[in-house]
């Protein structure tokens, strides 16, 4: 590891965010059909069009849906976008944080409650 003779700039944080700790998560699932389906995606062009796993994903374009579920009452699960996930990588117990400008983060929570002091 490299040494420095001159200390780095020390910074204290002073935005304001708002943050839900997180309880769980909820994800989606491919429901269970009952009769046969085919072997291929319709989302990639390989699937019959016809069966039941076919007609369910085309009411369904896109990524299946992934919920957080906040701790506090009275919040509700909410949806994050699907990228928020691979980027972010939350566990339960961190905060889903959210910055005046409106971009959507992640903390581990003994950095967020070590940094941030809740307002009234």
């Amino acid at each position: 590891m490299t040494q420095y003779m001159t200390p780095m700039p020390l910074y204290q944080c002073h935005k304001k965010v708002w943050a839900l700790k997180i309880a769980g998560f909820e994800h989606e699932q491919l429901p269970k059909f009952s009769g046969a389906t085919c072997k291929g995606s319709f989302s990639l062009g390989t699937a019959c069009g016809q069966c039941e796993r076919c007609k369910w994903e085309k009411q369904h374009p896109g990524p299946m849906r992934t919920l957080i579920v906040p701790a506090e009452a009275p919040f509700a699960p909410f949806e994050v976008e699907p990228g928020y996930f691979l980027k972010h990588k939350p566990e339960v117990g961190g905060y889903f944080v959210q910055y005046e400008d409106g971009y959507k983060s992640y903390s581990p929570a003994k950095a967020f409650e070590e940094g941030y002091t809740r307002l009234p």
